[in-house]
């Protein structure tokens, strides 16, 4: 028997979130695919991956600087683009390789903006690759499930949706000390993390959005932190004496991954991890409240907090013959030694931290039925992480009859709610999803 060559992989952006493509090219998916080569505009992260390949018994690979992408995709004879870089320069990098001639698969939000989307939508369809979106949570077996039951009509047609998530100030914290405190760079909660949730609702709902309304504003970080009196006066928190005993403080020389990627490969860019939550230029909101209209008819309320004191969501589903309800608690509070820290695994930090998920189905005039769903887990974003990278890293012609796996359209369709809520809070007024970007003129 013959087998197909391995497919040829390059990945530009080499910070934390490369590490669960560089583990699963290099392990899990070794059978059907190779990494080749390694692209940052910072030469220390690179250096820190090839450290971990040969680590897990692999070679190093060639480095790149990002620069020299294009260059790369051609020496090293890519098949395939993973971009994990920055949110504001992924559509440079997925127009690139496509236009070598490249596959891309790109970390959500897919860009931040209406032309870049549109870049990318151009691109796709004038070089006939494909480009792939990683939104894990579809691969999430509890919301695999909540797919099935909406599918099989159980519940009826669909009139609304309620869809709450919170993240707790320890993951919520985080946003605001990293580059996506500026929305140019992040697009913002409702483009960079809500992409997610856009996108799940989309899925399930088999549906588009065609009207948004948006209220939202930055309460708790940032400025807003005096108020509430938890902002103290230092910049970045590694070696500021102020720093000390602050919980919304991260120390960067005590979380090793996050010391060798960033703390000591600063000198190269000046990049800092590590900023004060509450320390001026937060351009983006903490506290977002979404009305959404879909093709179909029904509508979403939606709301984001980052700040809650736990880390969880609620979904519930109103439909013409019952209800559908699902919460997911992922850690119950922030133990006082996770303070400060990153988000990791949930409860990973501290065993007092406690989880649960539960889904319902309520039909008319019969008891509530709980389902229960396997494969579920608190850690890789519920599983879904495995999930997903065997998946996307399958050979061509795999068969995927929930259609987990999201496309360029699929990408747009979760930016242009996130872009449309955006431009709601701008104005004050409701947007038209095609106002923003009209995916119909695009083929």
């Amino acid at each position: 028997m013959t087998h197909a060559p391995r497919r040829r992989y390059a990945l530009v952006g080499a910070g934390a979130r490369a590490g669960l493509f560089v583990r699963a090219l290099t392990t899990d998916h070794a059978d059907v695919a190779e990494l080749v080569a390694l692209a940052d505009t910072n030469p220390a992260r690179i250096a820190v991956h090839n450290a971990r390949l040969r680590g897990l018994g692999a070679s190093p690979v060639p480095a790149y600087d990002a620069a020299d992408f294009a260059e790369m995709l051609k020496r090293e004879r890519v098949d395939v683009a993973l971009v994990t870089t920055v949110d504001r320069y992924h559509d440079d990098y997925i127009v690139a390789a496509l236009e070598a001639g490249c596959d891309a698969i790109t970390e959500k939000p897919m860009t931040v903006d209406a032309a870049g989307c549109r870049r990318i939508l151009d691109a796709r369809a004038r070089s006939g690759r494909t480009v792939r979106v990683t939104f894990n949570y579809r691969y999430n077996p509890l919301h695999e499930a909540v797919k099935r039951i909406l599918a099989s009509g159980e519940i009826g047609e669909i009139g609304s949706v309620h869809f709450e998530w919170l993240l707790d100030v320890r993951h919520g914290a985080d946003y605001f000390r990293r580059w996506h405190r500026d929305k140019a760079n992040s697009g913002g909660l409702l483009v960079h993390k809500a992409s997610h949730h856009f996108d799940l609702v989309n899925w399930w709902l088999d549906d588009a959005p065609s009207e948004v309304f948006a209220a939202g504003r930055l309460f708790f970080y940032g400025d807003a932190g005096r108020k509430h009196g938890y902002a103290r006066d230092y910049e970045r928190a590694h070696e500021a004496p102020g720093a000390a005993g602050d919980p919304f403080a991260l120390s960067l020389k005590d979380e090793p991954a996050l010391k060798e990627l960033y703390l000591d490969a600063e000198h190269h860019d000046g990049y800092l991890r590590d900023q004060n939550v509450f320390a001026p230029g937060v351009s983006i909101e903490d506290d977002m409240a979404v009305l959404v209209r879909y093709s179909g008819g029904a509508s979403m309320s939606y709301h984001l907090t980052a700040y809650a004191p736990w880390e969880g969501y609620r979904l519930m589903v109103n439909g013409s013959k019952g209800r559908l309800e699902l919460e997911v608690v992922e850690s119950d509070h922030v133990a006082p030694s996770a303070a400060g820290a990153v988000k990791g695994e949930p409860g990973a930090a501290a065993t007092a931290e406690r989880g649960s998920a539960r889904l319902l189905v309520r039909p008319y005039w019969a008891p509530p039925r709980e389902v229960t769903v396997e494969g579920y887990s608190r850690g890789g974003h519920g599983g879904a992480d495995v999930r997903m990278l065997a998946d996307l890293l399958a050979p061509e012609g795999a068969k995927d009859p929930l259609g987990r796996g999201a496309t360029e359209k699929d990408g747009a369709r979760a930016l242009l709610t996130g872009l449309a809520a955006n431009e709601s809070l701008r104005t004050g007024t409701a947007v038209r999803v095609k106002d923003v970007l009209d995916l119909e003129e695009i083929r």
